[in-house]
């Protein structure tokens, strides 16, 4: 079952973004971080378990993030990164967003949503904020990408 994310989530969220960040594949996120942006994250819940997430944040009144996609290693390859990223771009549509970027170390699977590669560059300054939280600042190596809605 994909849906918002609740206030009961937060922990499980956490865990599961963890558990990437810790190998260096996102930032990581602390609970205080979590309870301020809930409302960005979708979840797919199975038996009471949180399998998936992503987040849509929303950056500025033309453009927003698809971050924090994770899904837990016994539940990949199920269609449930899928799933979470397609909530966010329906809710982007349904908000009247204009474009939509991510920072990436999966480009294909955000290819497939219909995302193309852009120099970081052409991203606005305002992006980069979570950015100089980041132990790979300012040598990031993930990769930008943008969908026009």
């Amino acid at each position: 079952m994909i849906r918002k994310a609740r206030i009961g989530d937060v922990k499980d969220i956490q865990k599961l973004l963890t558990s990437f960040a810790s190998r260096g594949e996102m930032l990581s996120r602390s609970l205080s971080e979590l309870y301020d942006c809930l409302r960005d994250f979708y979840v797919v819940e199975e038996e009471g378990k949180v399998l998936g997430v992503s987040a849509l944040h929303i950056i500025w009144e033309d453009l927003a993030e698809v971050r924090s996609v994770a899904v837990s290693e016994e539940a990949g390859r199920r269609g449930i990164g899928s799933q979470v990223v397609g909530a966010c771009l329906e809710e982007a549509r349904a908000l009247g967003l204009k474009r939509i970027f991510c920072l990436t170390y999966k480009p294909d699977f955000f290819a497939k949503f219909g995302f193309s590669i852009v120099d970081k560059s052409e991203l606005p300054h305002k992006v980069w904020g979570d950015c100089i939280k980041c132990v790979k600042f300012p040598d990031c190596d993930e990769i930008a990408m943008i969908l026009d809605l």
